[in-house]
Order: structure tokens, then C-alpha cells, then sequence
């Protein structure tokens, strides 16, 4: 199994947008890293929703129900999406400057380059982050 992070806006997509729709294609990424990381996503993995921008907060829990496939967003190039399903909510948001202050976390992708969509994390992080979104 593997572990990973989307970011999305919330004014674009939410988490509540998505606990609504029940199942989304994560869409419209144009960066390799990114699509690569699309690529390697397996039906079942976990994925923390990040709410980028305004919120900068981990906020929900989703698994991949559809593996890569063509994006039929993209007018040219080798892109691909994937189908998203809501695990849970989280009980209490990870905010990204509580995860820049751990020290587990510090390195993560999404610290080091904050521009990346969808970023892949180990098995401690994301168990790190599943602490972090219990306590309080």
C-alpha cells in the first residue's frame, strides 16, 4: 500500500464537495512529478485532502476507487486522472505549520515543494498525520 497528499483549493473543490459528490476524478494536474505520482496510485490507498491557499490544512481522508487512466481534460499530452472516494473526515484539521513543526513531517513533499499537487508520503508520516488529526 501506498500513502499520499492532494492539495486542492477549497473555493475550486472542497472537502465537503467531495463528501457531497461521493467520488470525484482528480483532474487537470500538468506537472510530471505529479502525474507520475497519479500514476503510481493503486485502488485502496489512502489519500489526505489538503485544502491549499486559504486553509493550508489537512482536512479528510479519501481512497483511490479508480486507478490512472487518460484525462479527458487534457487537449494534448500524456496526462492522466483518477477517481477519488471520501474515507472520514478528520477530526481535528492538520494545519501545515503544526506539520512544519514536527519533526517527522518536516521533510515531507509537501513542506519542501509546496507547489506539487499530489505528493507521496510513508507509512510513519501518514500514521504521524493520522495522530496528529486524533488528538486534541
Amino acid at each position: 500500500m501506498n500513502y499520499w497528499l492532494v492539495k486542492q483549493e477549497p473555493e475550486a473543490y472542497s472537502w465537503a464537495d467531495l463528501l457531497k459528490d461521493g467520488r470525484t476524478t482528480w483532474s487537470g494536474v500538468r506537472n510530471y512529478q505529479a502525474r507520475n505520482n497519479l500514476r503510481a496510485m493503486k485502488k485502496g490507498d489512502p489519500v489526505f485532502f489538503y485544502h491549499s491557499v486559504s486553509e493550508k490544512q489537512i482536512v479528510g481522508l479519501a481512497r483511490v476507487v479508480r486507478e490512472a487512466y487518460p484525462d479527458s481534460t487534457a487537449k494534448e499530452g500524456d496526462w492522466v486522472s483518477v477517481d477519488l472516494a471520501p474515507a472520514k473526515t478528520l477530526a481535528r484539521p492538520v494545519p501545515l505549520d503544526a506539520i512544519k513543526n514536527d519533526s517527522a513531517l518536516k521533510n515531507i513533499q509537501l513542506v519542501r515543494n509546496s507547489r506539487l499537487s499530489v505528493s507521496p508520503l510513508n507509512q510513519a508520516q501518514f500514521d504521524r498525520i493520522m495522530e496528529m488529526a486524533a488528538a486534541g
